[in-house]
């Protein structure tokens, strides 16, 4: 491989690196409702992309019958539904949380494609669990929580990145993702791994942080392959067009939301070691 053609997606790495780390940091900072309704707008946009990847009945969708505003207009409604959903859920008891959270999914089941039925309902829910959580761990863990968790996905990615480029060897899932190798994925353990060591070594967290760390990093590395299943089956390359050049909000955000979900999952099972500074 030509060293230009092995390096031609370098910089647009390094914007959606950037992307991710102003979104996130900007979210990581902001507290109180100026969290929730930053978290909340940004799982509406990226519910809107997961509408627009999902094939829909003509039966929802007929243009003849101006009274059908919603099915004219899915991938929008629903985005206002789960935007104001999460919204809603953060202000409700965990039970009822659960019941606000699969409100979008419910809505739009009748309306969508029986192929399209369960990846929908899987992605739909992961995207609203993920805004619920996010919130939930800054305002339980705090910030040096979540700049860990960023860290972690952000290292898995590039180390992996450099690592693949750099080393070669087998594909990790090359009928899903052609360019991850598995010299790549395993730095990106490392990297994970490396931080948890550096934070414990300094006295910031529990020596668990070292175990947890590559985990939440190959969580994020599986969302990152997820996602790109999700858009073979919708026949798209990127899940919109919000970030010209660089595809949307989702394709940005999917290994974050990987680690997320693996963070929850884990704190059903073992609980959370705490991080600080």
């Amino acid at each position: 491989m030509a060293l230009s053609a092995r390096w031609s997606d370098l910089s647009r790495r390094v914007i959606s690196a950037l992307v991710l780390l102003g979104i996130g940091a900007a979210l990581a900072l902001s507290e109180g409702w100026a969290l929730w309704i930053g978290v909340s707008l940004f799982i509406a946009v990226t519910f809107w992309e997961l509408a627009r990847m999902t094939a829909w009945s003509a039966a929802c969708t007929d243009a003849r019958d101006p009274a059908q505003i919603f099915a004219q207009n899915i991938p929008v409604v629903l985005a206002m539904i789960a935007g104001g959903a999460l919204l809603a859920a953060l202000t409700q008891p965990p039970g009822w949380a659960l019941v606000v959270l699969a409100l979008p999914v419910i809505a739009a089941l009748p309306c969508a494609e029986h192929r399209d039925r369960l990846s929908f309902t899987l992605f739909g829910l992961a995207i609203m669990a993920v805004g619920y959580e996010l919130v939930h761990l800054r305002q339980e863990y705090g910030l040096p929580f979540i700049l860990w968790l960023m860290g972690v996905v952000f290292l898995s990615d590039v180390l992996g990145y450099f690592a693949g480029r750099l080393l070669g060897g087998p594909k990790f899932w090359p009928r899903l993702s052609p360019k991850k190798t598995w010299s790549g994925t395993i730095a990106g353990w490392i990297g994970a791994a490396l931080l948890g060591f550096v934070l414990w070594l300094a006295g910031h967290a529990e020596p668990v942080l070292i175990v947890i760390s590559p985990l939440v990093a190959f969580a994020g590395q599986l969302g990152d392959i997820a996602e790109s299943w999700l858009k073979r089956r919708a026949g798209v390359k990127d899940s919109s067009n919000l970030i010209p050049g660089h595809g949307g909000f989702m394709d940005r955000f999917d290994a974050v939301a990987g680690a997320v979900l693996a963070v929850m999952a884990l704190s059903w099972v073992m609980g959370l070691p705490q991080v600080g500074l």
